[in-house]
């Protein structure tokens, strides 16, 4: 039994461009390459969807933008939490002060008080 073998992509791209050219046959590079027809198929059908390429993928490409936009919405959501807090702190100080019993910076909007 074979050992399991990992190709480069470049590899794999470039056995593919040779049977896309019509300079081989399939049946060609698999005897030349020691490769399975199946195998080279498999190949020409992932380079046809357009995944043989290196570097990053147009998937990955896709979760990076993803990332970004989740980052961004965190960032977002951290800022109006930060607002929601300071309001309610605001909200509850505002409830204490006209809570409290008429103190002497209250009086000032009064008119001197109780009158007999």
């Amino acid at each position: 039994m074979r050992t399991k073998r990992i190709y480069s992509t470049a590899f794999k791209r470039q056995v593919v461009e040779e049977l896309m050219s019509g300079s081989a046959t399939m049946g060609q590079l698999s005897r030349r390459y020691d490769i399975s027809t199946g195998l080279i198929g498999h190949w020409k059908n992932r380079y046809m969807e357009g995944k043989l390429v290196e570097g990053k993928t147009a998937n990955v490409k896709a979760l990076e933008a993803k990332i970004r936009d989740l980052e961004q919405m965190v960032g977002r959501l951290t800022m109006d939490n930060e607002l929601l807090k300071k309001a309610m702190e605001y909200s509850i100080q505002k409830k204490r002060e006209n809570s409290l019993p008429i103190t002497g910076r209250n009086l000032e909007g009064s008119n001197g008080g109780a009158k007999c």
